[in-house]
């Protein structure tokens, strides 16, 4: 059967397999299979194993131990393996040819009969054997898998065959979006579809990805969000609307950064931000409970060592933007002058301050690099300065600051919520001031809207990639994304 070793080239090891190839072919059989009806699943039937059952299973072959006339072998999927055992008695001439011809990694149907071995292994018989597809290249090596990075990133269908663990966090990832519809359907919200493709970005502060639509000769941009199409939804009489989708930005690629993203947000009429944070904490609380069976998530750093601990125990604190600056930057912070800011900030804080940010931007790199960076169980940072998001409501006691939240988890935001500005004579005001007096359609066309009538709500954004990276403990975003962006190879 297989005549691969450990040191042979991988030219030498393709070269094999094509001769394989035209092996099968000699045969009369196809080497890359066609339709096959399946009972089960590898991972299903060693799951509910019985013995005396007729079934028929497929999966690659990831184990083989010949012992001439019979093999036992192992073949399976990212769900599940299971052994099989082939006699030559057992299996017609082709059949058994077949079967000298293939090697791990190579995809086979089999119809048996289960049955233990002496050694206690669930086991299915073969009868029939069926060349699904040859593979042409090897698997990876069986004891030490993948462990360049950017292997892993670049060919994820090496790391998904080689790699259970990886495997699992992605069938995880699934599992955890799933349950999240599912509790967002349970709370009557409804899912909606919104363009991804704008005639100017709007929703949040970046920068797009632009294109062109030839037929409309229109300049175009990759949505950024879609946050100002969800809330024409509320105008329209929807009361409970959420879309989890991608954004696109045109920024930095990091470790917590990734130019396409999945997003969730979902908008409630009637409600303001503190609702929607509670809303947020159960959901997150919910999924960490069903899906790991703890509310305490060990984190671990790119060499695989734990290094934290996040507890997400209920309640989780709540805390005014403003005290967390002061409780870092002294308490007469928001007394200083402008210039004093600015200075103390570089002298005393050792916060990096470019000479272009303006006052409130400067706060907020304080922010970032003294609370946001350091703060590691969950954290609603409350009322932030109204400079920063323009689309949430004054809070009617302190108009320097909105009616918002930002949760902060393990350093990094995980969810915007707001309690969403429906005037719209101040969101008017609040884009020309964005804007430097700029007019944009997009956003006139979202006022206009509003002018029909938008009640009040609350609204959230979730990072879906960020929260799977909380949730199982990821290093990284490119951990959790399939198939992430990297720079193209020479």
């Amino acid at each position: 059967m297989s005549n691969e070793t450990p040191t042979s080239t991988e030219a030498e090891l393709i070269a094999v397999r094509r001769e394989k190839l035209e092996g099968l072919k000699e045969l009369g059989l196809d080497p890359f299979g066609a339709k096959f009806e399946t009972s089960t699943t590898p991972g299903e039937l060693k799951a509910d194993f019985a013995d005396e059952k007729k079934v028929k299973i497929a999966g690659r072959l990831l184990a083989i131990r010949d012992m001439g006339k019979s093999v036992f072998a192992t073949i399976g999927d990212v769900h599940g393996r299971i052994q099989i055992y082939l006699n030559k008695k057992g299996i017609t001439e082709q059949e058994w040819a077949a079967y000298q011809l293939l090697d791990m990694g190579d995809w086979i149907g089999v119809e048996g009969e289960t049955f233990t071995t002496g050694k206690g292994e669930p086991s299915v018989k073969v009868e029939v054997l069926t060349v699904l597809s040859k593979a042409l290249r090897p698997m990876p090596d069986k004891w030490h898998g993948i462990n360049d990075r950017e292997t892993i990133y670049r060919k994820r269908h090496l790391d998904l065959m080689s790699n259970q663990e990886s495997a699992d966090l992605f069938i995880m990832r699934s599992k955890i979006i799933a349950e999240i519809r599912s509790y967002l359907h349970n709370k009557d919200f409804l899912e909606v579809e919104t363009p991804m493709l704008h005639d100017v970005a709007g929703g949040a502060a970046a920068k797009p990805f632009e294109t062109h639509h030839n037929a409309l000769n229109m300049p175009l941009s990759m949505r950024i969000a879609p946050e100002l199409h969800l809330k024409r939804m509320l105008v329209g009489g929807f009361t409970k609307v959420f879309e989890l989708n991608r954004n696109f930005r045109n920024e930095g690629i990091s470790r917590r950064h990734n130019p396409e993203f999945t997003m969730l947000e979902a908008y409630q009429a009637f409600s303001d931000f503190e609702e929607m944070a509670d809303m947020v904490e159960d959901m997150v609380c919910h999924l960490a409970e069903k899906f790991f069976g703890t509310l305490k998530i060990e984190h671990k750093d790119e060499e695989g060592n734990v290094h934290r601990t996040i507890d997400l125990s209920r309640p989780w604190k709540r805390a005014p933007y403003k005290d967390l600056i002061r409780g870092v930057a002294g308490q007469d912070w928001f007394e200083l002058s402008a210039e004093e800011r600015r200075a103390k900030a570089k002298s005393e804080l050792k916060v990096e301050i470019g000479a272009e940010l303006e006052d409130y931007e400067v706060t907020q790199q304080v922010f970032e690099k003294l609370v946001e960076e350091h703060t590691f169980n969950p954290c609603f940072v409350t009322h932030v300065d109204s400079k920063l998001i323009p689309l949430a409501k004054e809070n009617p006691e302190d108009k320097s600051v909105i009616d918002v939240y930002e949760l902060i988890i393990n350093g990094q935001e995980i969810s915007p919520g707001y309690s969403e500005l429906n005037d719209p004579i101040v969101q008017a005001r609040r884009f020309a001031e964005q804007s430097g007096g700029e007019e944009q359609v997009s956003d006139n066309d979202f006022v206009e809207a509003m002018e029909h009538g938008m009640p009040p709500a609350g609204g959230i954004g979730i990072g879906i990639d960020r929260l799977i990276m909380l949730l199982t403990g990821a290093p990284t975003i490119r951990d959790v994304v399939l198939f992430p962006q990297l720079k193209r190879k020479d």
